[in-house]
């Protein structure tokens, strides 16, 4: 995830990095320019064509694409912001989970090293489930949270067993188990459930065909500076799909995705930092 100041606005209007739109869209562009041209040329020096306006079809047309776009990116955003409020509910969630079990098992050091353990990696195990990945450290054929969760369980009820927590106890920390649990099966939804097929290709297919009419419509009025006006309008249309095809699945490594790797870190340190205060 990139870290930037929003207020310092006129510095971002220069600055390009590796998931810049304009990258990946160059080739395209220039394609579509040189396409342009073409038509322009064609319409102006060898067909010789009288224009009408078409210019309030274009409009109309451009006004419902708008509207599917922003519908588009609110969408992916809505994912996003999803994915960031689920792995701040695991950041609190594993905090009072320490904070609860370093409390109860004050008096069991060796406890409390596993639980600590178990609870720290959770979310490692966790984002690199999210990325299609799997934690060498745990048997692979497992759903490894699952695992770890399984785990965290074993523990807790094994100590209650021998006494050293009391049904009052585990009572205690049950919100925190379950919650641990929802993140995963939260996270696992906006990972498995993209926007449906049909809506995605239908964008991309008015996109395309907008941008292909687009000469025809607006040569009589633009000559050959057309292929400026198609090339920023297949920019701006275009870079609204890109960006939310990569903020639609939060979990990954791309540049905009949330930044699951620091969260997890933070997560380490603090419930490391919460157990080693108690012992």
């Amino acid at each position: 995830m990139v870290i930037y100041n929003p207020k310092d606005w006129f510095s971002l209007i220069f600055k390009f990095h590796k998931s810049d739109t304009f990258r990946k869209l160059f080739w395209v562009i220039v394609a579509i320019s040189i396409y342009s041209l073409i038509v322009a040329y064609l319409e102006i020096e060898i067909w010789k064509l009288e224009h009408t306006n078409t210019s309030v079809m274009h409009s109309l047309l451009g006004f419902v694409l708008s509207l599917l776009l922003v519908f588009r990116t609110n969408t992916a955003y809505d994912r996003w912001w999803e994915g960031r409020k689920q792995w701040g509910a695991l950041v609190n969630s594993s905090r009072n989970l320490a904070i609860k079990l370093s409390s109860i098992l004050i008096n069991e050091p060796q406890a409390c090293l596993k639980l600590e353990r178990l609870i720290a990696i959770y979310p490692a195990v966790l984002k690199e489930h999210l990325r299609g990945k799997k934690v060498n450290e745990f048997p692979t054929e497992f759903h490894q949270p699952n695992f770890i969760m399984l785990k965290i369980n074993e523990e807790i009820f094994d100590l209650q067993r021998k006494g050293k927590m009391s049904s009052s106890d585990v009572w205690l920390i049950k919100d925190e188990l379950a919650s641990l649990a929802d993140v995963c099966g939260a996270c696992e939804r906006i990972k498995k459930t993209p926007i449906p097929y049909s809506y995605s290709l239908f964008i991309k297919k008015f996109i395309f065909i907008y941008v292909m009419s687009l000469p025809f419509g607006f040569v009589g009025d633009f000559g050959y500076r057309v292929p400026l006006l198609v090339a920023f309008v297949m920019y701006v249309l275009a870079s609204l799909e890109l960006l939310a095809e990569e903020i639609e699945d939060p979990f990954g490594i791309d540049t905009n995705d949330l930044p699951t790797d620091e969260i997890t870190e933070t997560i380490q340190a603090n419930v490391k930092e919460i157990f080693q205060s108690k012992i």
